[in-house]
């Protein structure tokens, strides 16, 4: 066995990624406080074609050496728009179609592996690391979501339950 090199690998150049058809999915990021973890999601959003990031509140927006170091360049690949409230940026979405999901535990949310993708193209709002989604863009939303915990920690840092999230959404 050996590694692929870059050239096997088949990246997709800037350019490409801009003109390659997208998942109807967006993120939201709502009042995040770490500059790594929104980097992390720029990140994922580029390897999962995602077709854009709405940042909201507090949270912070490229450009930032702090962003770019764990972006590793997806700030210029994948679209995102700011929002100075997270609740706009659910509101326009609802607007353009979209149906828009907190990933938060809360009752009556539902558990990942038994959530149906809508047709409709979808956005999931992803909360502070402390806090979780504000009690606001939860009332807007569709719905929950909750990914499946078994241990004693009942918490996920946000790039990582964006990243269970968005691959669950994207692999069937």
């Amino acid at each position: 066995m050996r590694k692929l090199s870059m050239d096997e690998l088949g990246r997709m150049s800037v350019a490409d990624f801009k003109a390659a058809e997208k998942k109807p999915i967006v993120v939201v990021m709502d009042n995040i406080r770490s500059m790594h973890n929104v980097g992390s999601v720029f990140r994922t959003s580029d390897a999962f074609l995602v077709a854009g990031i709405c940042l909201g509140g507090f949270t912070p927006q490229p450009p930032h050496r702090d962003i770019h170091k764990t972006a590793l360049g997806a700030t210029e690949s994948v679209d995102w728009w700011y929002y100075d409230k997270t609740i706009q940026a659910v509101l326009d979405l609802k607007g353009k179609g979209f149906k828009v999901y907190a990933i938060e535990q809360t009752q009556g949310s539902i558990s990942l592996e038994k959530f149906e993708k809508p047709a409709q193209p979808i956005a999931f709002v992803f909360g502070n690391e402390v806090e979780g989604v504000s009690d606001e863009v939860l009332q807007a939303c569709d719905g929950a979501i909750e990914i499946p915990q078994y241990g004693m920690k009942h918490s996920l840092n946000i790039s990582v339950a964006a990243a269970i999230v968005l691959w669950e959404m994207v692999r069937s």
